[in-house]
């Protein structure tokens, strides 16, 4: 097999190791952060959530924000994704440090869900 980009990544499919990394913009073209992990739900396979890495100074000091999947638009103009929020939206979402990482229980699932307006299943 050969490694090429044409094996990680098709029309509808990406690697996930070609996720992590990229790009999270506005609507606006403001960057917003990168996408520093996703979660997958382990009975359905699909994903849950991107974890966007956001604030700090190269990656110093960020947080981490985990945002419902479903709330991503791939821009192939951009090569990266597109959410519809600002950064004092951001700012304000449920969020947790590199020495907190939360129990991605149900109970969290219902806050960041509820957070942005959506219904957690």
């Amino acid at each position: 097999m050969s490694d090429t980009s044409d094996t990680y990544e098709t029309h509808d499919l990406i690697s996930s190791d070609r996720v992590e990394g990229t790009a999270v913009y506005n609507p606006q073209g403001e960057r917003l952060g990168t996408i520093q992990r996703f979660m997958v739900d382990k009975r359905s396979g699909k994903a849950r959530y991107a974890v966007l890495q956001f604030g700090g100074f190269f990656g110093i000091g960020s947080d981490y924000y985990p945002i419902p999947w479903e709330m991503l638009a791939y821009d192939p103009n951009k090569s990266g994704y597109v959410v519809e929020l600002n950064q004092e939206q951001l700012g304000d979402a449920p969020h947790y440090g590199d020495s907190a990482a939360p129990e991605f229980d149900r109970q969290y699932g219902k806050e960041i869900y509820s957070h942005y307006g959506l219904t957690y299943y």
